[in-house]
């Protein structure tokens, strides 16, 4: 089993085995995204690891090659309307669904970050608390979800300069909660996610 900074190419050998991540469970705004990666057997790459761990210089680099090199990858997001209709858990388990049904080939397993999963399509699967900083599909999941969150943040900062997303990517900074409060809520932010100094922009 090859292993790099602790980081496992499979769980078993002899299945083909796809990484499911999200990226975005705890901001105030934008979309929650997710995504599936199933690797080569082989894959290696000094600098992959959780994310969360990485600069987002060597996200940006990593990006094209898991998507090169992945037998197959897929990313789906989940609207910060649906977030507010099922709950932030069910958008997380709905996006990372949707990926794994997007994927062009079907896997045999599939390794999920996290302790919650729900059953899905037949697939057997196994829930792996901070599986992003343990297995490499699942950190290429991680990379894939939290860049094309972070870029889509980012378009979405043009439309809505006052917030600062570029910067702080809908996370509750103080930055953001103090733009809510002098400019209110956008169509983008999850009404279910509000913090006590936020109550009174509610109304």
């Amino acid at each position: 089993m090859c292993k790099d900074r602790q980081l496992l190419n499979y769980l078993h050998p002899n299945l083909m085995e796809a990484g499911c991540d999200e990226a975005g469970r705890g901001p105030l705004a934008g979309p929650v995204f997710a995504a599936a990666v199933i690797l080569p057997k082989d894959f290696h790459h000094p600098l992959l690891n959780d994310s969360k761990q990485m600069s987002e210089k060597s996200r940006d680099l990593l990006r094209p090659i898991i998507e090169a090199e992945a037998i197959a990858w897929a990313v789906e997001e989940v609207s910060a309307e649906e977030i507010d209709s099922i709950n932030i858990l069910n958008a997380s388990i709905a996006g990372m669904q949707r990926a794994i049904k997007k994927l062009s080939t079907r896997p045999d397993f599939l390794l999920i970050d996290g302790n919650r999963f729900k059953p899905f399509d037949g697939f057997p699967y196994q829930c792996i608390v901070k599986g992003d900083a343990k297995f490499s599909s699942i950190a290429a999941a991680s990379v894939l979800a939290k860049t094309y969150r972070d870029e889509y943040m980012r378009k979405l900062a043009v439309e809505y300069p006052q917030y600062g997303w570029e910067r702080n990517m809908g996370y509750p900074t103080k930055e953001h909660i103090a733009a809510i409060i002098e400019h209110g809520y956008t169509e983008h932010h999850r009404k279910s996610f509000h913090l006590k100094q936020l109550e009174p922009t509610l109304f």
